[in-house]
């Protein structure tokens, strides 16, 4: 039997769902960047095109393309203000479809742990960026319990259902990812935390918005109905209920970035 993969193949409820999450994220991530402005940008693993809209608005590139398996989520990034320079290909992060040193700044935005090899996926993001240029990544800590949807999923595991995993979770411990930079042949090689907290206009807005999850929804929805309504119960006291019914999450990811050295 195949192993059951996580697809995503709605770029409207991703963006509901992740882009949000993506968005508060990418801030800090490219604020701890401080990319010059005209670089030549890759996004791989661009989904539907968040983080490439991030770049487009923030980092004033001179080239920018998006790579993603998903023809769906493409279809999205297509239909962002981006698309006005941003070039979106299909494509696999383990086989990047450019020329060497095509590229001046390679990233990752939440998908690293979505590699089946991480590692060939850093060495092709290295393999496309010029010497002294720019490799970076940021991914949920996983392990950690940093996910945003940690609460859902945390309680689904206590009724027995386990939610699928990224096939590589492990690699978005912040030791993971120094490692998996430096042994890529990186220099100047540096991490750091990234804590950011969304806000839910109540409970139930965070409940509907964790049901968008390309794998928790359909989950959930194979449940007995009066599991569902425990497990409700069980994660509402999970989340911080604030004035107003109004509900906050703070999710925490592990950036990493690097320079390319010289190539003799």
């Amino acid at each position: 039997m195949a192993e059951q993969q996580i697809v995503f193949n709605d770029g409207a409820a991703y963006e509901q769902m992740m882009g949000k999450w993506s968005r508060l994220a990418g801030e800090v991530f490219l604020d701890w960047l401080g990319p010059a402005q005209g670089l030549r940008w890759v996004d791989v693993g661009c989904g539907n095109g968040a983080s490439t809209q991030m770049i487009y608005d923030r980092c004033a590139p001179s080239v920018l393309k998006g790579i993603d398996p998903s023809p769906a989520q493409l279809e999205f990034a297509r239909t962002r203000p981006s698309a006005q320079l941003a070039e979106f290909e299909l494509g696999n992060a383990m086989a990047l479809p450019f020329a060497a040193a095509e590229f001046d700044v390679a990233i990752m935005a939440l998908v690293i742990f979505f590699v089946p090899d991480p590692a060939k996926g850093v060495a092709e993001m290295v393999r496309v960026v010029r010497p002294g240029g720019l490799v970076a990544a940021y991914a949920w800590d996983i392990p950690g319990g940093g996910f945003p949807l940690e609460p859902i999923q945390a309680e689904m595991r206590a009724f027995g259902f386990e939610p699928l995993r990224p096939p590589s979770a492990d690699v978005s411990r912040i030791d993971a990812l120094a490692r998996l930079w430096t042994e890529a042949g990186l220099i100047n090689v540096e991490t750091r935390e990234i804590v950011v907290q969304r806000d839910f206009a109540d409970f139930d807005d965070f409940w509907r918005t964790g049901l968008l999850g390309a794998t928790i929804g359909p989950l959930i929805a194979s449940m007995a109905l009066d599991d569902v309504t425990l497990l409700k119960e069980k994660v509402r006291a999970r989340v911080t209920v604030g004035e107003a019914g109004r509900v906050s999450y703070v999710a925490r990811a592990n950036a990493v970035k690097g320079m390319t050295p010289a190539r003799i």
